[in-house]
């Protein structure tokens, strides 16, 4: 299964015994599973990021339910079922947010929960902005209207509204997609803006709704980038090691270390916090 070849593929990264480790079989197991993911041509970072950690998740969260039910089994052969939807990489990726929807009409409020592994950024400019731009952007209040109303409860009928998100469960690791692919007058196209992004101490308190998260700073530990086009690209990325706290650079069979620097790039689509 496609959980045991990533198994092997973190196993060889680690090892330290090659200079690069092909994800191949990897790849081979998990496009299978995901005929899409099997061709040869072009496909988004981002739906393939969400995929491998819905499979993941799904693998863990098995063995999490099977260990559960060896030990609460009284009987050899009785079937339980773990209630609990978690695994690591829950544990470690996912966030909730909470969508506030207040009626225009008779200013009642209500709660949306929400929960997600990547938050997708709008990028506010076409030419530079900052991080910080496009979760003020992402965060700032919206309004309901046309056909975009809501049904209010309590009025009784469809009406206008504003809906305003914010954070009450803030994630371990935090993933950030940078909407770089946008339609413009009826045409898909690339955003080239460059996004000034921080390599520590961002912080998430002003989004945050609730007072139980108590580590609301961040720090860049990896970055997806994409070059060239709607066409043509070609995705690298960048990795901060662990232990070194050194930067590398990931292009194919290259793997090479960068100064501090160069992560800061334009190309940047995906950032891991």
């Amino acid at each position: 299964e496609s959980a045991t070849a990533f198994g092997c593929l973190v196993s060889d990264m680690w090892l330290g015994e090659f200079d690069y480790v092909s994800p191949e079989a990897f790849h081979s197991i998990f496009g299978k599973r995901y005929p899409a993911f099997s061709k040869r041509t072009q496909h988004d970072a981002q739906e393939f990021l969400i995929c491998v950690l819905d499979d993941l998740h799904e693998a863990f969260k098995e063995v999490r339910a099977q260990l559960y039910q060896e030990r609460q089994s009284p009987v050899a052969g009785a079937s339980t079922r773990s209630s609990s939807g978690t695994s690591i990489i829950t544990q470690l990726f996912e966030g909730q947010l909470s969508y506030g929807i207040r009626c225009l009409t008779c200013k009642a409020l209500s709660d949306r929960p929400e929960s997600f592994t990547v938050l997708s950024l709008p990028i506010p400019s076409t030419r530079v902005c900052s991080l910080q731009d496009c979760l003020e952007c992402f965060f700032q209040p919206d309004t309901l209207t046309r056909n975009n109303q809501i049904h209010c409860h309590w009025c009784g009928g469809n009406q206008d509204a504003t809906v305003k998100a914010s954070i009450i469960k803030a994630p371990q690791i935090i993933i950030f997609h940078l909407k770089r692919f946008a339609w413009q007058d009826k045409h898909r196209r690339k955003l080239s803006t460059t996004v000034c992004y921080p390599f520590s101490d961002l912080d998430l308190s002003p989004y945050i709704s609730t007072s139980r998260c108590n580590n609301t700073e961040y720090s860049l530990c990896a970055v997806v980038n994409h070059a060239g086009d709607l066409d043509y690209g070609h995705y690298t990325a960048f990795c901060k090691h662990s232990v070194t706290k050194h930067w590398y650079s990931f292009d194919d069979a290259q793997v090479t270390k960068i100064p501090d620097s160069a992560v800061q790039a334009d190309t940047a689509y995906l950032l891991f916090y």
